[in-house]
């Protein structure tokens, strides 16, 4: 599948800097990146779905610590 992104003076100084580091083509560096980022995002989400689920099992535990 075909994608075109468009870029400015600073995207194009970062993708040639990194492809050149990394070793691997541009294609390939947006594609890490983005996956990355994906991946990322999913783990926000369940660490505050994990967060609220302990909040509302402990909240009379944390209610009478946080009255001490």
């Amino acid at each position: 599948m075909a994608f075109t992104v468009r870029s400015d003076k600073e995207l194009e100084e970062a993708l040639s800097t990194l492809t050149a580091a990394e070793g691997i083509s541009r294609q390939e560096l947006i594609r890490r990146a983005v996956l990355d980022r994906f991946a990322r995002a999913g783990h926000e989400t369940r660490v505050c779905a994990s967060s609220e689920r302990m909040i509302a099992r402990w909240q009379e535990v944390l209610d009478r610590l946080g009255s001490v």
